[in-house]
């Protein structure tokens, strides 16, 4: 069974896909957007399809020969920081808009047995590329000293005990290696109250492990870099749409929007976060979190050097783990 695609109702309303057009999917996954917007584009319609994960890629092909559209879609496995260098190789140049579905699949939750739930017992790896990637997220458990984890767990999971939890985490490794996804949660057990907000459903270690996962996979940095290139490869009047899934996320393409609106260079199409039904969480409780926004680009006359206020020093430090 294909994913259910979040928010696809807004998706297409705002992409308003028509007959021949083409699109690019920066986050194919299992495919599931994508089946859809070419099924509005028939007969010619193309996407080029970007997914970093070497298995799920192999997965959402499968999906497109269900459907008989595997002839209009470009597979590519990379990473969408590298946009332009893909769309250069593909020779993919006229395409209405670039659609960006962040963080993780439900595929990697349920079968790719690496780490990401909480909820199996298996070896906390968290790479959504292995065949290029090698830092693993034990050994940023085990190896990195306990400041380091602390900054991974206060800047990219906002958690406010991150000092104790490192200092935990690195007292009970000592003891045994932090090596399965149960290890960890062992020692997140103990600071479950302060992790999980008053009324809130998610289990208390959600955002740890993400911390961890966007640090493994430098997240932050391949987003700032995938916007960047989305819009210096976009004409004018085509659009952006961004769909997050956590708090770090939002902040980063919501400040992107708006510097590009101060420039005058794009119209936001979405004044706040679109978020999904009541209907739609019903049916997909995966898609609680989920926020969308877009923009249309009004003018290309430009110099753009995006700024940030986010800290790199975290990416430096994985950066140097990587070349150890």
């Amino acid at each position: 069974m294909i994913h259910q695609p979040v928010l696809l109702k807004e998706v297409l309303k705002i992409f308003n896909p028509k007959p021949n057009q083409n699109f690019i999917d920066a986050t194919l996954g299992e495919g599931s957007h994508s089946i859809e917007i070419l099924k509005k584009t028939a007969p010619k319609g193309k996407i080029l399809g970007i997914e970093f994960d070497p298995v799920l890629i192999k997965e959402a092909k499968k999906n497109f020969k269900k459907f008989n559209l595997e002839k209009r879609i470009i597979f590519v496995n990379d990473n969408f920081s590298n946009l332009e260098k893909i769309i250069k190789k593909n020779n993919f140049f006229n395409f209405e808009g670039i659609l960006f579905d962040l963080g993780i699949s439900k595929w990697h939750f349920k079968k790719s047995k690496r780490g990401f739930s909480f909820q199996k017992n298996e070896v906390l790896d968290l790479r959504i590329n292995p065949k290029l990637q090698t830092l693993k997220g034990f050994e940023i458990l085990n190896l990195w000293q306990e400041p380091e984890i602390e900054k991974i767990l206060r800047e990219f999971g906002e958690i406010k005990r991150a000092k104790e939890i490192a200092r935990d985490i690195v007292r009970k490794r000592k003891i045994k290696p932090i090596v399965s996804t149960f290890d960890l949660i062992k020692i997140l057990e103990n600071f479950s109250k302060f992790l999980r907000r008053k009324n809130q459903k998610i289990h208390f270690a959600t955002k740890v492990f993400m911390a961890l996962r966007i640090a493994v996979n430098n997240e932050i940095e391949n987003l700032k870099e995938g916007l960047n290139q989305a819009f210096k490869v976009l004409k004018v009047n085509k659009k952006i749409v961004v769909i997050s899934f956590h708090s770090l996320e939002d902040r980063i393409v919501k400040n992107f929007f708006k510097e590009l609106k101060q420039k005058k260079l794009v119209k936001v199409l979405t004044k706040k976060p679109i978020v999904p039904s009541i209907e739609e969480i019903q049916k997909n409780p995966s898609a609680r979190s989920a926020k969308l926004r877009a923009i249309e680009i009004q003018n290309k006359n430009y110099k753009l050097q995006i700024n940030s206020n986010f800290q790199n020093k975290v990416k430096s430090k994985i950066k140097y783990q990587k070349s150890k």
